[in-house]
This record gives C-alpha cells, sequence and structure tokens, in this order.
C-alpha cells in the first residue's frame, strides 16, 4: 500500500533512489545526534533519563 503511493507521488525511479539512501540518512542523523548532545551540555540532556537523573545531584 505504502510504495503505490509513493510511486503515485515521486514515482518509481525516486522511490527507489530514496529507499537506497534511508539508512546512511539515519546513520548520520544518529551520528549528528550523539555528536551535538557530546559537544552540548550533556547533563541537560541525561537529566531527562529516569536512571540516570538520581546519579548527578546538583549542588546547591
Amino acid at each position: 500500500m505504502v510504495p503505490n503511493i509513493l510511486n503515485e507521488l515521486i514515482g518509481a525511479k525516486y522511490t527507489c533512489i530514496l529507499r537506497t539512501w534511508v539508512p546512511n540518512m539515519v546513520a548520520w542523523g544518529t551520528a549528528g545526534g550523539v555528536a551535538l548532545v557530546h559537544f552540548t551540555d550533556w547533563r541537560l540532556v541525561l537529566d531527562y533519563v529516569p536512571y540516570i537523573n538520581g546519579k548527578f545531584h546538583k549542588d546547591e
């Protein structure tokens, strides 16, 4: 069902190209997300992870 809709919208050629690029885009997106968390304030992101949240106590 979904491939037929994609073929109607963008065509069979571009659907085939899209299928070959999706895993590559997912890998680059994951690497970019990890790099973003690494180079920014990682503690801000890890405050939302329930298990890790209790390990870092704020010194107030």
